[in-house]
Order: structure tokens, then C-alpha cells, then sequence
């Protein structure tokens, strides 16, 4: 008999071969970090709450698909000018002619793991909701808006934070400083590579 799944359940099962077992209660999370032409930023991924979206961004890490990526976009106060509702983050993606992106995953809203955008949060980004594939953005700042309910997107789903910086908020305030055409940084900011901590 042939075991056909469907995304949801392939998401799950993802997660659960990609997300470290849970040895005990209070486990480290695993860390990553993210070296740029600025500087390193050191993020931890929640692999406990957001399972499905960690797996997804660390099978990117462990693969090297981040190799050569780049910070790409830059939303801050000075650039946004017909949004009623305001943010500030920076986003990045994929070297996209180096490596394609796997299929996009379901989105773990914000009122099911129980995080929130606040400053430092790392989350995907996306278009429709189940649409997130392999670019993440990095909140400056508390977004609330970015949280399930919240109105930045008009349809209220939110978007899947998964983790947070620990260390480098200043590396992520310089390259929301760098100069850009709108949000397109320009140049962009280039990602040397994303690796776990050893």
C-alpha cells in the first residue's frame, strides 16, 4: 500500500526528524549564527515552540543554502510612507540564482506557539498565509502588528516567529541604517553564511 501525504502532515513529520529531541525539560535551544559583511548576528531558534518553521530554517542552515544570501530589504520609518501601519525590520533571502527554495510550509501562527514579534524576534516571511519558503526577516523594535491578529497584513493571520537574536542587535540596527532605493537595500548587505554554534 503506497503512504501518500499531504503538506500539513509532511510539514510534521519534518519537523519532527529536523527538530532536536527533547532531552529534558529546559534543553538549550540551538543557536545559530548569521555572518554578514557587518558583523555576526547570533540568533536562537525555538525549536520547541515553533517546530515546523525551525525545521524549515535549519534544513536551509545545514544545507549552506544561505551561502552567499543577502540581506536584501530594509522597512524603517523614512520608507514606508502609504502604510498605515507601520514596522521596522530587515529581511533576507537566498542567493535565488545559486539555490531554489523547497516548497513553502504551513504557517505556525503567533496564538498557537505562544511567541510574539517583539525587538530582536526572527520569523519568515511571506505572502499568503502557508506561502513561507526560505526568506526571514528580523524585527527592530516591538511589531505587535506582525502577530497573529495584527493588521499589518490585511488578513490577520500574522506571520511564524521562531526565534531571536542574542547577540548582534547592533549589526542588525546598521544594516537597517544602510542606504536603500525604498526598502531595496542598495547595495544589499551580503550573508557570508548562517551556521549553528557548535
Amino acid at each position: 500500500m503506497r503512504l501518500i501525504l499531504f503538506p500539513t502532515a509532511l510539514a510534521v513529520l519534518l519537523a519532527l526528524s529536523l527538530a532536536p529531541a527533547r532531552a529534558a525539560a529546559g534543553q538549550d535551544l540551538p543557536r545559530v549564527i548569521i555572518g554578514t559583511s557587518l558583523g555576526n548576528i547570533e540568533v536562537e531558534v525555538d525549536t520547541i515552540r515553533a517546530p515546523i518553521t525551525s525545521a524549515n530554517f535549519l534544513r536551509y542552515v545545514d544545507l549552506g543554502f544561505y551561502r552567499f544570501g543577502r540581506f536584501h530589504r530594509t522597512v524603517r520609518a523614512d520608507n514606508q510612507p502609504k502604510d498605515k501601519i507601520k514596522i521596522a525590520v530587515i529581511q533576507a533571502g537566498l542567493d535565488s540564482l545559486r539555490v531554489k527554495d523547497f516548497p513553502p510550509i504551513p504557517l505556525e501562527r503567533t496564538r498557537a506557539t505562544g511567541l510574539s514579534h517583539k525587538d530582536g524576534t526572527i520569523s519568515m516571511a511571506r505572502n499568503g498565509p502557508n506561502t513561507a519558503t526560505s526568506d526571514f526577516f528580523i524585527c527592530i523594535g516591538d511589531q505587535p502588528s506582525l502577530d497573529y491578529g495584527g493588521k499589518r497584513n490585511p488578513d490577520g493571520q500574522g506571520f511564524a516567529a521562531f526565534g531571536r537574536v542574542v547577540l548582534g542587535m547592533d549589526v542588525v540596527r546598521k544594516i537597517q541604517a544602510s542606504p536603500a532605493r525604498g526598502q531595496t537595500l542598495d547595495p544589499p548587505i551580503a550573508i557570508d553564511a548562517i551556521t549553528r554554534k557548535p
